[in-house]
């Protein structure tokens, strides 16, 4: 009897390894595929979003710009054409939130660096402070490889309008005047049409995850 087992023993883990392989196979063919929302400002927390855009359901995009980067040169959406990107909005001698956002973005940067399909934007919201030589400093504090990494200066009411009309990243309102301040930890996932794909909170660990996580399903939805 015990030769008889000893037999099939090995003929028995097999299928049993089969079956756990076919039964892996089914249950991921099963699992709907995962597809990004478009987001519309009507779908957004309307603290997040400019009253004029509340209702807003449809063909919604980020707005052309024309801006400034650390090395001087002038960034318009035209760099940003068949990409797909992640935005934020910091400063430069911020002590709170932008450090923690800023060495995550790096992170995102390490994980993307190789794929010349995906970039990142991060625009000042003190421009009058972060000039050019300044953003060049903070650039090669933190390893921005330029090619990658845009970190953008320029007309702060544009800035102001594009966080708050394009990107619905910030919670209150203002005219992008003098003493208009925003601060917001959101990171934003933007497609090749210029869509908002995906909101994340720039200081959480779980959340660059998840954003490292729907780059893939994004890059991965223009291969179908």
């Amino acid at each position: 009897m015990g030769s008889f087992f000893a037999k099939y023993k090995l003929f028995g883990i097999v299928m049993l390894g089969l079956s756990a392989v076919i039964v892996y196979l089914f249950y991921n063919a099963l699992q709907p595929e995962k597809i990004l929302p478009v987001y519309q400002p009507s779908m957004v927390d309307k603290s997040l979003v400019d009253s004029t855009l509340h209702y807003t359901k449809k063909y919604h995009k980020v707005a052309d710009f024309s801006l400034v980067n650390q090395n001087g040169d002038t960034i318009t959406q035209e760099n940003y054409k068949d990409k797909i990107y992640v935005a934020d909005f910091f400063f430069t001698t911020c002590l709170t939130i932008c450090p923690i956002m800023t060495k995550n973005m790096g992170e995102v940067q390490e994980a993307i660096k190789n794929d010349p399909t995906i970039m990142l934007l991060s625009h000042s919201v003190t421009p009058q402070i972060d000039t050019v030589a300044q953003l060049k400093r903070y650039a090669l504090e933190k390893g921005v490889i330029d090619s990658k990494w845009n970190l953008v200066t320029g007309d702060k009411k544009q800035i102001y309008d594009l966080a708050r009309k394009s990107y619905l990243a910030v919670k209150n309102d203002g005219d992008g005047g003098a003493f208009d301040m925003i601060h917001t930890e959101n990171f934003i996932l933007v497609d090749k049409e210029k869509r908002i794909r995906g909101f994340y909170d720039g200081t959480d660990r779980d959340e660059i995850n998840r954003l490292l996580e729907d780059i893939k399903v994004l890059k991965a939805s223009y291969l179908e």
